[in-house]
């Protein structure tokens, strides 16, 4: 007899997703375990932006008030020429518009306000635990039979009703079982920041920030990380660079001279603002973000498996962080999610329905995540060098045009909108 899809519920990956997903499901009596391929004590660095449409999830799980304090609340980025006049403000937030500023936490800071939250709700969490591959499945049963790699090295197996992948843009899940012929893509660019202080950026009192300043080479980006806005701010820009593999990425992750050199490079052509943070630029604290790509897939579920193996988040599409979507994507598929498995408990459904109603909730997202594509291709053109922005069509590139017109996007209630989904 095939088990209840909602008996049974494994995660693969700790992340945010992952921990989003578990809190939602528990929010509607549904139990499942997380298999986190890190320790518990392994720290996530850099930080992340959390626009109006994330911040209400995280509302709904009670960790907005937990965290709220603990980054920077803004409304707008500024967008500045090579004369640094500001030519464009573009809304990431803003509580008169969208009920919800944006906030810049630290990814760490979230981290452990959402595995706080799962510790109180008693969901387990088994760290060092690494997926392996799916070993077997059972049609009569409805489960599926997976490897971990333990702690101590060794190799065991646990079964799920449910095994969801939201192990991020290198997805096992998803390269092994779900779509093996969509690895990720290396989009070319690599972002090059670092960390500094308002201070050390020697920023006028009337500066704004977050802000994008326009030159030349394309856009370099000061944005605050911490409450006060001034402690720290992420500095950095994008670069063309030839793709690595794992350990020479993080070669050169570690040479910090030649990073600097490679900001550093043709430095008069950016403007006098961007000249004077290079030249306070701290070292030691730069690193890098190599942009990868998920191709778009047929199918977020797997075709054999009863339909019962599935990815979301980043494991089923990477987005660009321009737009400040990245997480908050994410975080839609997981609350969407969880409500599409609250329709399939007490063994609710044949495979038929479950098929259908995945296919279905992967409709729904596709079509906002295409969407958020769209403007993030908007804004990541307004990055580019003068020259390249010159060759582009109108509507190619982001200009701002009034007042709520990102409502669609930071005021959707998105699990309403799933249930009334007719695509």
């Amino acid at each position: 007899m095939s088990s209840p899809i909602a008996s049974n519920i494994a995660i693969i990956g700790g992340g945010l997703a992952s921990l989003t997903l578990a809190l939602s499901l528990h929010q509607r009596g549904i139990p499942c375990t997380i298999y986190e391929a890190r320790p518990e004590s392994a720290s996530t660095p850099g930080a992340l932006m959390l626009s109006p449409n994330a911040l209400r999830i995280l509302d709904s799980l009670s960790i907005y008030p937990q965290i709220r304090d603990q980054g920077f609340n803004f409304s707008t980025v500024a967008f500045k020429n090579a004369a640094e006049e500001t030519t464009d403000l573009y809304h990431l937030g803003g509580a008169a518009q969208y009920t919800y500023p944006c906030l810049r936490i630290y990814r760490q800071t979230l981290l452990l306000a959402l595995r706080s939250a799962a510790a109180r709700a008693g969901i387990a969490i088994h760290y060092s635990h690494k997926f392996l591959s799916i070993t077997s499945t059972s049609p009569a049963t409805g489960t599926t039979t997976f490897a971990v790699q333990t702690p101590d090295g060794t190799t065991t197996h646990a079964t799920a009703s449910l095994l969801i992948g939201a192990d991020g843009i290198h997805s096992r899940v998803r390269t092994q079982h779900v779509a093996p012929s969509a690895p990720a893509h290396y989009e070319g660019r690599v972002a090059i920041t670092f960390a500094i202080s308002r201070a050390q950026a020697a920023l006028p009192a009337h500066y704004p920030s977050p802000v994008a300043i326009h030159g030349a080479r394309g856009a370099f980006v000061l944005a605050p990380q911490t409450p006060d806005g001034a402690a720290q701010l992420l500095a950095g820009t994008q670069v063309a660079h030839p793709e690595l593999d794992r350990d020479g990425w993080a070669a050169l992750a570690a040479d910090k001279a030649g990073l600097a050199a490679m900001l550093r490079r043709d430095e008069g052509m950016w403007p006098g603002t961007v000249r004077r943070v290079l030249e306070g630029m701290p070292v030691e604290t730069l690193g890098i973000w190599p942009y990868y790509s998920v191709p778009r897939m047929e199918s977020w579920a797997a075709e054999g498996e009863g339909g019962r193996v599935v990815v979301l988040g980043d494991a089923a599409h990477a987005i660009p962080p321009t737009a400040g979507q990245g997480a908050s994507q994410a975080l839609e598929d997981a609350v969407t999610f969880a409500e599409v498995v609250k329709g399939f408990e007490d063994g609710a459904g044949g495979e038929g329905e479950w098929r259908e109603a995945v296919a279905r909730w992967q409709r729904y997202r596709q079509q906002r995540v295409d969407r958020v594509l769209a403007l993030t291709l908007q804004l990541n053109n307004a990055r580019l060098p003068a020259e390249e922005r010159a060759k582009l069509k109108d509507g190619e590139v982001w200009r701002s045009g009034g007042e709520g017109e990102l409502a669609w996007l930071y005021c959707a209630y998105i699990v309403s909108e799933l249930r009334e989904f007719d695509g």
